[in-house]
């Protein structure tokens, strides 16, 4: 499976004003970078996630966000928010899906049922719904945007995290479905074909850190992980880049060595 290395990006410009971006999972530590680099770029972030007060805590020094919770894996509580949203802003402009999560077991046999529950819910059920509920408002959008944090493990799956890896690549599978559906109706052999202009991705690491990370446990390396503030550039990158060459690609977070 290919894999496309990510180009560098600043988000300290004005480069996103006008567009607004739902980032899901906001209340997690990619979730506040990202929510802070797109309103730095001058997006208006719908940060969504489950719990009200962690929303408010976590995101306290962001100016303008839209703070919403909502149960993902719910697809009427999706609907309802997709429907709010298209009246409030027009629709969304961007989305970054962040719900996941990690469960292993002790090899093949070690695969328990909840933990797949856990997994196949949080990864890959909450990114079907918010796709499905957002997906009009992205077609329609002149730079919509979708990406999801998938891992290094769907090309290389261990026996024991053989449930995470599935799910990862189930999403990933998904992500591709959706850069199918963006890429048939905008520059497809139609005659009402348009100019592409929604795209689709998947973000590629091993695992993310972050600074609290580090200062838990100071004598870890973590060389090969990949820093919250280069997924949320990465993000912010998204909406300079060319649709048509940017939908379907599986772009690699994973420092270089």
């Amino acid at each position: 499976m290919s894999t496309t290395p990510a180009t560098g990006t600043s988000a300290s410009d004005q480069s996103l004003r006008g567009r607004t971006v739902l980032v899901a999972g906001a209340a997690s530590a990619s979730g506040v970078a990202v929510c802070k680099a797109l309103e730095a770029a001058g997006a208006k972030v719908v940060a969504v996630g489950r719990d009200a007060a962690r929303l408010e805590n976590t995101l306290a020094d962001l100016l303008d966000a839209d703070l919403r919770t909502c149960d993902l894996s719910r697809p009427g509580d999706v609907d309802a928010l997709s429907q709010d949203l298209q009246e409030m802003y027009g629709g969304i402009d961007g989305l970054i899906h962040l719900v996941g999560g990690w469960r292993g077991g002790g090899g093949i046999t070690g695969q328990k049922e909840d933990d797949w529950d856990f997994l196949q819910t949080n990864i890959l059920q909450t990114l079907r719904n918010v796709s499905r509920s957002f997906y009009d408002q992205l077609a329609a959008s002149d730079d919509g945007r979708l990406a999801i944090v998938s891992s290094t493990s769907v090309d290389s799956p261990t026996a024991g995290g053989a449930g995470y890896a599935a799910a990862k690549a189930a999403a990933e599978a998904w992500v591709q479905a959706i850069a199918q559906g963006f890429r048939r109706a905008q520059s497809g052999a139609k005659e009402n074909a348009q100019q592409q202009h929604s795209a689709a991705v998947v973000f590629v690491v091993k695992a993310l850190v972050d600074d609290a990370m580090r200062s838990a446990e100071p004598d870890r390396d973590f060389s090969t992980y990949t820093d919250v503030q280069a997924l949320a550039d990465a993000a912010v990158g998204l909406f300079g880049q060319d649709a048509a060459q940017l939908n379907g690609q599986r772009i690699s977070l994973v420092p270089q060595s």
